[in-house]
């Protein structure tokens, strides 16, 4: 297209958006001078980009556990006893040769076998790790991939291709994806919501990119909740101001940008004025949100959590709780599993302060029949190398492992595998655009079919690649 008929077509958009903004900005300004809560109905509030849907979909929303900083497979769900007959001998050459190396290149590689037991559980005799015997007890529900694969080795790019499909800072997150394409199911909280604890290990920093909405209009990027004292900064009014006072004050701002929206017809104020309108909810929606008086106390000891309390229990706990509200995409990141050394004891203190919650989460969405159409992800950025540094292990990208449940996936199954020394995934090799593309199709959507528009080209989450790995679908 010449570039005077893309013009064309801009000022066609502008036109668009100048006759429609008094009336979308009329909708949303007498939501909120009604009484802070939208009319505007619950098939209309769920609406994406996609819809219909390419096809029937097996999951409403995703939960991720995001076990920050590099979870070591070899201590966790990938058990090599041929590893631990090389304890303490070189490594082979045939292994490593050529091959990257994060902190341990050009140094004297030798082999360290599982530092933990395993243990077969449940009906599918799943493989398990010591240090993880509460999920051991939901293995019957869970798919443990082996096979996993990424292209960096560093954790920041790591994490921001895990969550965005590429290295390339600035693209939009999976999240963000997932509400542009799906909408949102809740009119009160955000579509997409961000938890984060830490402890037991070095906690690697995440930065807030990792959930941001990139190019795509800002509405869509996460909205992380502290998980200690105010839930959200300021989501309590100032003393002495009413619920109508707030009201009126949210109300002129909305129309004040009306008014600018039809002098620049900028977009981003439609999105600015949508926020306005949810942070106005929220007030309202958040305190209640989490509140912890109304759960049972069976259900607290269950979780190990009795509050929002800054530990990932208690976030795992918030995040059942943001899932029954309609929140379609909740990231749980856990910072401490990045061990260069000490990782025999190091997994064993960080793995008891997920493992009861993780399988808590699963136990309890299963009960409350929402596992079904909840996809739950446990996981990290990559992996560990099966040689040593020190008593711990570098980073490693060739093959590591995560496990799936809910949500469309078969539980009780072991998927994919890496070689007998844990290096290179060998069998069922899944990519992280596999992982993309196969969620994505969870949820009804072609991932090759939702794009948008960019700089002139049509970007998507797995980029021009990605397959969906139906043999690990229910």
């Amino acid at each position: 297209m010449h570039w005077y008929d893309e013009l064309r077509l801009e000022e066609t958009r502008r036109e668009f958006l100048t006759k429609s903004a008094k009336g979308i900005g009329s909708v949303a300004l007498a939501s909120l001078l009604s009484g802070g809560l939208s009319k505007i109905s619950a098939a209309e509030s769920t609406m994406g980009i996609i819809n219909p849907l390419h096809f029937a979909p097996k999951a409403k929303r995703v939960i991720h556990l995001y076990m920050a900083g590099g979870p070591s497979h070899l201590e966790l769900f990938d058990n090599k006893p041929e590893l631990a007959a090389l304890h303490g001998k070189s490594m082979p050459e045939s292994f490593t040769e050529g091959q990257p190396i994060a902190q341990l290149q050009g140094q004297k590689l030798k082999c360290l076998g599982p530092q933990h037991g395993f243990t077969k559980h449940g009906e599918s005799q799943q493989e398990i790790s010591d240090v993880l015997p509460h999920i051991g007890e939901v293995a019957d529900d869970i798919c443990i991939i082996r096979s996993m694969v990424t292209e960096q080795i560093n954790h920041d790019p790591a994490h921001t291709f895990m969550n965005t499909g590429t290295s390339i800072s600035g693209r939009p997150s999976m999240g963000s994806w997932y509400t542009y394409g799906l909408g949102s199911e809740s009119e009160n909280l955000p579509g997409f919501v961000v938890l984060t604890s830490a402890g037991g290990g070095q906690d690697q920093p995440i930065s807030t990119r990792q959930w941001h909405s990139g190019f795509l209009p800002s509405k869509f990027q996460g909205v992380q909740l502290n998980s200690k004292g105010e839930p959200v900064y300021y989501v309590t009014p100032p003393s002495g101001v009413t619920h109508e006072q707030q009201n009126d004050v949210v109300g002129a701002i909305k129309r004040l940008n009306l008014l600018r929206q039809e002098q620049v017809l900028d977009p981003e104020i439609e999105t600015r004025i949508a926020q306005y309108e949810m942070a106005f909810k929220m007030q309202t929606s958040v305190p209640d949100l989490v509140d912890f008086s109304d759960e049972p106390q069976h259900i607290k000891d269950l979780y190990g959590a009795e509050k929002v309390d800054g530990t990932f229990a208690g976030n795992c706990l918030l995040a059942r709780r943001l899932a029954e509200r309609g929140v379609r995409f909740t990231q749980v990141y856990h910072r401490g599993w990045d061990h260069h050394g000490g990782v025999k004891g190091a997994i064993k203190n960080v793995a008891g302060l997920v493992d009861k919650a993780s399988a808590a989460l699963i136990k309890d969405l299963k009960q409350r029949g929402m596992l079904d159409e909840t996809l739950v992800m446990w996981g990290g950025e990559f992996g560990r190398t099966p040689m040593a540094q020190g008593d711990g292990r570098d980073h490693h990208i060739k093959g590591f492992s995560m496990f799936m449940a809910g949500g469309g996936v078969k539980g009780g199954m072991t998927y994919g595998a890496t070689d007998e020394l844990g290096y290179n995934a060998v069998d069922n090799v899944f990519p992280v655009h596999d992982l993309h593309a196969t969620m994505l199709h969870l949820f009804g959507i072609n991932h090759k079919k939702m794009t948008y528009r960019f700089q002139g080209r049509d970007f998507r989450l797995t980029d021009v690649h990605g397959n969906v790995r139906h043999d690990i679908l229910a």
